[in-house]
């Protein structure tokens, strides 16, 4: 009787486990930058960037924003990404909208070829836990066209080292462009995206904190260097 006690005991805690971990997950947050870098490239001064998604074991829906807070003229972009991550591989679909673009009235669902202002790309990626390395590539939308007028598949690849010195959280990037591309203004082969980026959390209750970062980055390609200080606000 004890045996069949503890059997069932066991079994009861091992489905909560297992309810707790199919349950969807919501999170909330919001950054304010300095500067909006993206991949090297300059898309706006100061910036409101807030993100929702909702996830289900691995896989995840996201919807991401930026506007400019000082300048009105600064792109505003609206992005959905859908993901799967399955242990260190993450595979993702992203949907780039930006108010400039073919269409002169940014009107989001327009997607005509050759008249919307939508960018699809696909991702893979495969945390190896010392580094992080992701390859991406436009495959529909308003991607740069060769002379007949054929997307050109525009891509950029990534690799992220992640390590923790004095008392913050580090990471180093570097980013390029395998081939020439208007989509980010390169020749030919590019490195874009240089960075080095240390991250520290701001108690300011025992429940509720501030992540501080700031970020020097510098794009080899286009001789241009920034320094970016931004912070997260999340319940």
């Amino acid at each position: 009787m004890k045996k069949k006690i503890l059997l069932l005991s066991l079994m009861i805690s091992m489905c909560s486990v297992v309810m707790a971990q199919d349950k969807f997950e919501t999170t909330i947050s919001a950054d304010i930058v300095s500067q909006y870098i993206w991949r090297g490239q300059e898309c706006g001064s100061l910036s409101l960037q807030p993100t929702l998604d909702v996830s289900y074991k691995g896989l995840r829906l996201s919807a991401w924003g930026s506007v400019g807070l000082v300048d009105f003229f600064d792109t505003k972009e609206f992005d959905l990404t859908l993901s799967y991550t399955l242990g260190n591989l993450y595979l993702g679909v992203t949907d780039y909208w930006f108010d400039e673009g073919p269409d002169p009235y940014g009107r989001y669902f327009k997607y005509a070829s050759g008249e919307t202002n939508h960018v699809f790309e696909a991702s893979v990626g495969y945390d190896f836990g010392f580094l992080y390395l992701q390859w991406n590539t436009n495959f529909a939308g308003n991607d740069a066209v060769n002379d007949e007028g054929d997307i050109l598949y525009s891509s950029y690849f990534e690799i992220d080292v992640p390590f923790r010195m004095a008392s913050c959280d580090w990471m180093g990037s570097i980013g390029a462009v395998p081939f020439a591309t208007d989509y980010y203004a390169t020749t030919d082969f590019a490195v874009t995206h240089v960075a080095l980026k240390a991250e520290k959390s701001i108690k300011v209750t025992d429940s509720f904190s501030i992540p501080l970062y700031a970020q020097l980055i510098a794009n080899p390609c286009s001789q241009k260097a920034f320094f970016v200080f931004g912070l997260t606000l999340r319940p």
